[in-house]
Parts: structure tokens; sequence; C-alpha cells
């Protein structure tokens, strides 16, 4: 009993201090700010607002921010800028936060499996994380975008088909450093599987790592949403991501800037944002951090 109250005792204690660096990381707590407001607009935005995003007013076409009741303007067409931008917003971060999921869930399976078993079967999977990493991640994903039918959900299995390898080395490397520890070797005395000692007692000692990658893996899935529609390959109208509204927006720089001003900074809000979070979390889950 001295033991587990000694041990909750540690846990405790530990992730206190990971809340106590992760609060004092101005940055990250900026991001997590911006990310929580983003996400509220996003979500509740569209409903506040007096235009819906597909509704066409030719007689307000290039209406500057402020005038008329749009916010941020319209666009050529005559469209609401503010109500694209947030049901943009709503399509980006969905696909951000579902490719990271598939990614994080390939990449960490195949992570597992080849820093425990080692071997062959580690050899193998490695080569073809390598054979994935050799080939430039932004043709991969421009040439699948062009083969497949681009909708929202195809596009989030894509970008996941191109993000998972990096989080497959990374898990892979802390695995191996995990599975020679105690814990390990004790399981492996008492006769566990090794599904077991891979999924219940490695890899929740490894999910630092896993987190920060998370948060990585989100700010680049949006920055490649966004590249890929603006490109043409992407999300496609009338459905807006902040990516085609950039794409409209490319030949009215000079007349009307903001139609690309404004999801630009979008685009930069999001990503940056998740990046210091990142940063954060990475600061805050560094054991060499820890003095006793």
């Amino acid at each position: 009993m001295t033991n587990i109250a000694a041990t909750q005792t540690i846990d405790r204690w530990w992730h206190n201090r990971v809340v106590r660096r992760f609060l004092s990381h101005k940055l990250a707590l900026l991001g997590l700010l911006l990310i929580v407001l983003l996400t509220l607009a996003c979500t509740f935005g569209p409903y506040l607002l007096p235009y819906d995003s597909l509704y066409i007013d030719l007689r307000a076409r290039f209406a500057p921010p402020m005038t008329g009741g749009h916010y941020l303007g319209t666009d050529p067409l005559g469209r609401d800028v503010a109500a694209r931008l947030l049901m943009a917003g709503r399509i980006s971060l969905l696909v951000g936060i579902f490719a990271m999921i598939l990614s994080i869930l390939a990449g960490t399976l195949v992570g597992v499996i080849a820093g425990y078993r080692g071997g062959w079967i580690s050899a193998v999977l490695m080569r073809t994380v390598d054979g994935f990493l050799s080939y430039p991640s932004i043709f991969l994903l421009l040439a699948l975008a062009a083969a497949l039918k681009p909708s929202p959900a195809m596009i989030t299995v894509i970008i996941a088909m191109t993000s998972w390898m990096e989080v497959a080395r990374i898990v892979e490397a802390e695995v191996r450093s995990l599975k020679e520890r105690e814990f390990v070797l004790a399981g492996r005395m008492l006769g566990l599987s090794r599904a077991h000692i891979m999924f219940r007692e490695i890899l929740p000692n490894a999910m630092g790592p896993i987190i920060v990658a998370a948060t990585l893996t989100v700010a680049r899935a949006i920055l490649l949403e966004a590249y890929v529609s603006f490109l043409g390959f992407g999300i496609q109208p009338p459905l807006p991501s902040w990516g085609n509204m950039l794409n409209g927006a490319q030949q009215y720089l000079a007349t009307a800037p903001w139609l690309a001003i404004i999801p630009g900074l979008a685009i930069t809000i999001a990503v940056s944002s998740f990046n210091f979070i990142g940063d954060g979390l990475r600061d805050a889950l560094d054991v060499r951090n820890d003095t006793i």
C-alpha cells in the first residue's frame, strides 16, 4: 500500500509539473486561446451572421469590409466573406483534426510494432516508412488528390496517407528506448502477451511525444489542405475552404485585397496557434526539465 501511495504521489506531482510548465508558456497559452476562439467562431458564428455563405447578391459585388452588413466585405459574386470564412474554417479545422487522428493511429501502430518487435519486421516496416519519406509528400499529395474525387473526406484521408510516416519514426524511436525498461521486463516475466505489453504498458509511457506530434500534425494538415485547395485539387467550390478562397482572390489582389488577406490571416492564425501549442507541450512534457 505504501508503494502504491508513493507512486500515486509521484504521478500527481509530475502531472502538476507538466500543467505548471505548460501554463508558464505564454505563446502556448496564446495559441490555445486563439484556437478556442476560432473553433467557437466557426461553430456558432455562421448562425449569428445576417447572410448565408452561399447567398449571392450581385448588387453587392466587391463590397469592402463593414459595409451593408458585410463585416468582412463580399466576393466577386456578392457572397458574404465572413460567412464563407467561418464555414471554410469548419471544413479546414475538421480536415486537420481528422487527418491528424488517422495519421496518429497509423503512425503509432507501425511505430509500436516496429520498435518492439525489431528484427525483420522492424526492417520491413521502417524501410516502407523510408520509402514514403523519400518521395516528396507534396507531390504524392497532389497526385492522389488529382486521381481521386476531391471531397472533404477524401482530402482528409489523402493528407493522413502522406503524414503518418513522421509519427511512425518518432514512436518507433521512443518504443525502442522503452522496451528494455524494468516494467517491460517484469511484464515479460509475468507472461503478458506482446500485444498487452506494447499497447497497455509501453504505449502509455510514449504518449508525450505522440501528443506533441498530434498538435503539429493538425497544423501541417490545415496547411496542406489549403495548399491543394489553392491549386484547385482540394475542396471544390461552391463549398468554401481557406485554400480555395485564396485561389479565387488572386486575380483581385489590386482591387479587392481583403479577399486574400482575410483567409490568409485565418490560415496563419490557425497554423501558428497549433504550432505554439505543440511547442508548449514539448517543453512541458520534456523530462529533462524535471528536477527533484
